[in-house]
């Protein structure tokens, strides 16, 4: 079994969905490349794209479209400047014209090479096919990807990254929560401490611990963005954001603060919104471990910041913890919500934020592992919904329940003694069996639940 860094699950790019538009260009990027590889690309005249499943069904209103242009042309999901997206590919469907990895351009005619399949291929229910044809039409090279929820990206036939190294090279190799439990037990250190350990095969601490920070400024940038933006939110629905409204009147009122302790709550709240609403506005957003569910972390570790004090030490501690927890979740289950519904973006972040302030407030691993275990327990069966087929509604104020959710989570676990008759492993396995038993029309297909209801009123 190979292990997968931590930083593979925090990494950075446009919104507004992980699985819809960060994997895809990274998809359209491979292929491109390996075009480039196989000494395709100066013969290519012609690239279709073919989407199936959830990317076809949701793949406008979550920006599929214009993932894979940008990714053909070269751009990476976290190098890409997020406000020239629009006019970028506006110029490509203007000029009906293309450049594959900024080198070679070819013709584009959308409405014929960028199909969508309402079908699913059989590996997952985000399918992508690429196609290089020549100058006579004859097929020069094609491949099949699978973007398999946060970001991550799978070749059907063949490896699509890296190698990576084998689970048993880490210092504290877990890959379950009783696992992690006995290694914690063993050693006698937190889950942040295994993490950090564990990431040294890839770096050292100290860079381990920069890039955490890096990853936590940009959460600061989204939030501060999203406090301070107005305006509606794109794609139709009309949907006004509110964390620039919450934003002035909580600042107008501080003494509200002393009044009611529950204000407490309207920040973590807002904080949350911030995110949400610069990920549905195709903002830069930290996978957190989707785009869709990002608030949901960065509002808690918002909450430590800014109103209990923490240092950066313990926003690393945070962020090593979370993604211990959201790794159980993708080596376990799914952060797919085309393959499990919401539970696996918004339960699954609600679980690591969950497990992440428990750690820095204090709280021994089996607190943590409680935390964590609940944080999902009471998210199980959340659909996939999405109205208009945007990461609109529900999806922007899922991040602020969660977030509110998280802190209730790990007080919870915070006043036992992480003792409990559920463990982890068996949320997360209830998990994944909901989700596969789950209709698909409420798997990110905007064909069932408010997505249907919302319309017809």
């Amino acid at each position: 079994m190979e292990a997968v860094s931590i930083l593979e699950l925090f990494t950075v790019g446009p919104g507004p969905s992980s699985s819809h538009t960060v994997g895809p260009m990274r998809a359209a990027l491979r292929f491109a490349e390996k075009l480039d590889e196989a000494g395709c690309l100066e013969r290519t005249c012609r690239v279709q794209v073919h989407l199936y499943g959830s990317l076809a069904l949701t793949g406008r209103g979550h920006g599929t479209d214009r993932a894979v242009l940008l990714g053909l042309t070269g751009e990476r999901p976290e190098e890409v400047e997020v406000d020239r997206i629009p006019a970028r590919v506006e110029e490509i469907r203007q000029r009906k014209r293309l450049v594959l990895l900024g080198r070679h351009e070819i013709a584009w005619e959308e409405t014929k090479d960028l199909v969508f399949h309402a079908k699913r291929l059989p590996g997952h229910p985000n399918g992508l096919r690429f196609v290089a044809f020549s100058a006579d039409g004859k097929e020069l090279f094609s491949a099949v990807y699978y973007s398999t929820g946060g970001g991550f990206v799978e070749e059907k036939g063949r490896r699509s990254a890296p190698a990576r190294p084998l689970l048993t090279a880490l210092a504290f190799p877990f890959r379950t929560g009783s696992e992690m439990l006995e290694q914690a037990q063993r050693s006698g250190l937190a889950v942040s401490e295994m993490t950090l350990r564990n990431e040294s095969i890839w770096r050292t601490e100290a860079e381990t611990r920069r890039r955490l920070l890096e990853i936590w400024s940009i959460m600061e940038a989204c939030i501060d963005r999203g406090c301070r933006t107005e305006g509606v939110l794109p794609g139709g629905l009309g949907v006004t954001r509110r964390a620039s409204r919450i934003f002035a009147r909580l600042s107008r009122h501080p003494e509200w603060n002393l009044r009611d302790p529950l204000t407490v709550l309207d920040w973590i709240s807002l904080w949350a919104l911030a995110v949400a609403e610069e990920n549905a506005a195709g903002g830069r957003v930290v996978t957190a471990p989707t785009n869709g569910s990002a608030g949901v972390l960065a509002s808690v570790l918002s909450y430590l910041s800014r109103i209990r004090g923490a240092s950066d030490d313990h926003v690393v501690r945070c962020l090593l913890t979370a993604g211990a927890v959201g790794l159980l979740y993708k080596f376990n289950a799914s952060l797919s919500g085309a393959e499990v519904g919401c539970q696996g973006e918004i339960g699954a972040a609600c679980s690591m934020a969950s497990a992440a302030l428990t750690e820095a407030l204090g709280g021994t691993v089996p607190q943590v592992e409680n935390a964590a275990e609940i944080g999902m327990e009471h998210n199980l069966g959340l659909t996939c919904d999405p109205v208009g087929g945007l990461v609109q509604i529900p999806c922007i104020e899922r991040n602020a329940v969660a977030a509110v959710k998280a802190v209730e989570a790990a007080r919870l676990a915070l006043a036992g003694d992480g003792t409990h008759r559920v463990s982890l492993d068996r949320v997360i396995r209830t998990m994944r069996d909901t989700g596969m038993d789950m209709s698909r029309k409420y798997k990110e297909t905007a064909q069932g639940g408010l997505a249907l209801n919302v319309v017809e009123c």
